[in-house]
């Protein structure tokens, strides 16, 4: 008598309540992939509300056939996830092979399934006698009882019809509550507005700079307290309104050679032959003047951190690692962007479009350049200070390198600063190639800041892109 030899695959996701009761596995097909995670395509979709850590896409299964078609056995792999996937406490990778009784925890701390599987035979009677192997390999098969789910019942249920009654609560754990009721007030804000150039200006702009910054704080994935990003941006919004900005400029564009008005001479475009020595003037009278501005903030949050007595409040507040400083660069850069834009670029394109063609015109055309030049922060004064950002973090968390980290990040950011400015006044698909370049390096601190990221088991993350 003879077989062929299959298996039948499960996962079992072990309860972290207080309960010991075992949760019905999953059952692992034979034929397809199954992928875990938060998004609902998954084949095992896990609850966001209580598996926070878990990518949209976290990991996959996969069966091994063989040469007959049937599962052998199955192997995991992760998909690129924001936490990590770990078999048996060793993170993974590449696809490795599981065996009976693994462990796969997604995350440090995070969802946490049992692979098993029970090995069975289609026996085929010959002439033979039966052969016993020896006990070193014989296998013990582990049997694993599969619970269908019950059946839903006919009638319709009153929190069904009501789904607000059962589900209201779980909506403060969503990440698009806040957002959601917040451009509803800005809405009702800018419907109050109309009429009102100056005010709606203020309101669609604070709307579209919060929203952007946002964007760049989901991506970060770390927490930090709203009052301490709104200082960095305030901080930063009244030194442009100081009698220090005389000094920034009397020193970055009188003393150093950062005068940019001998080569624009009120022109919107120079040529070529003009654009290295307008790229150096823009490196000291922008690039340089303006992060050194912008950063003063970010670091005056860092000496007060260090200066706290109390740990929570420490973490709170200071600089202590790369996201720190890209979160609280990103915010000093909202309120420059805001500032420069609602008391410099809009009012004098008003004025001049104004005496030319109309106030109503000239109200048009300053909505139309807010919007970009709001909107596309997060390719512009955003990256360059969330890229000094990382750098000043870095440095708290590498003390011995500070310097050094301090002057290559201070610089690599005036150069893409004034690279920018530079371009702009040349020629618009130059100014979009640095724009994307910018965004490219904002993007990359970004990533490497999650992976050196001390509190990296705690934070939340969101994917660039379509990504797990």
């Amino acid at each position: 008598m003879t077989g062929q030899s299959y298996a039948n695959g499960f996962l079992r996701l072990l309860s972290s309540g207080a309960t010991t009761t075992p949760l019905p596995p999953y059952a692992l097909p034979g034929n397809r992939e199954v992928t875990i995670g938060r998004e609902p395509s998954c084949q095992i979709v896990l609850d966001s509300t209580q598996h926070g850590i878990v990518s949209r896409r976290h990991a996959t299964i996969r069966p091994l056939s063989q040469s007959g078609g049937a599962s052998v056995g199955w192997e995991i792999c992760d998909m690129n996830s924001a936490n990590g996937t770990y078999v048996n406490g060793t993170r993974l990778q590449g696809w490795q092979k599981l065996l009976s009784g693994d462990r796969i925890m997604l995350g440090q701390n995070g969802a946490e399934f049992m692979f098993e599987y029970q090995v069975a035979s289609v026996k085929t009677q010959l002439s033979s006698p039966p052969v016993t192997p020896p006990p070193q390999l014989q296998t013990k098969a582990v049997i694993v009882s599969v619970t269908p789910p019950p059946p839903q019942p006919e009638g319709v249920t009153f929190t069904q019809l009501f789904p607000i009654l059962s589900t209201g609560r779980d909506l403060t754990k969503k990440a698009y509550l806040v957002p959601g009721i917040l451009t509803v007030a800005f809405v009702i804000l800018l419907f109050a507005a109309v009429g009102t150039p100056i005010v709606f200006n203020l309101v669609l702009a604070s709307y579209l700079a919060g929203a952007a910054y946002y964007f760049v704080y989901q991506l970060c994935g770390k927490h930090k307290p709203w009052w301490v990003l709104l200082f960095s941006a305030s901080t930063t919004a009244l030194i442009l309104v100081s009698p220090l900005l005389l000094g920034f400029i009397y020193v970055f564009r009188v003393i150093l050679p950062g005068d940019v008005d001998t080569i624009l001479r009120g022109a919107e475009q120079v040529s070529f032959s003009e654009f290295p020595s307008l790229l150096v003037r823009m490196f000291f009278g922008a690039g340089l003047m303006e992060e050194l501005l912008k950063a003063l903030p970010v670091l005056a949050l860092y000496l007060i951190g260090r200066r706290l007595p109390s740990k929570k409040w420490r973490d709170r507040i200071g600089v202590w690692e790369p996201l720190d400083g890209i979160l609280l660069g990103t915010a000093s850069a909202v309120g420059f962007t805001l500032l420069e834009t609602l008391g410099q670029y809009v009012p004098n394109i008003i004025q001049n479009i104004t005496l030319q063609a109309g106030e109503g015109a000239g109200e048009l055309v300053g909505l139309q350049l807010l919007i970009p030049r709001i909107l596309g922060s997060v390719a512009g004064h955003m990256a360059y200070s969330g890229y000094f950002g990382y750098f000043i973090g870095l440095s708290a968390l590498k003390p011995s390198k500070r310097w050094t980290i301090l002057v290559v990040g201070y610089f690599t950011a005036s150069g893409l600063h004034a690279l920018w400015n530079a371009t702009g006044s040349v020629s618009g698909l130059l100014l979009a190639v640095v724009g994307v370049l910018s965004y490219a390096f904002l993007t990359a601190a970004i990533l490497k800041a999650r992976a050196l990221s001390p509190t990296r088991n705690s934070n939340f993350a969101t994917r660039f892109g379509n990504l797990p």
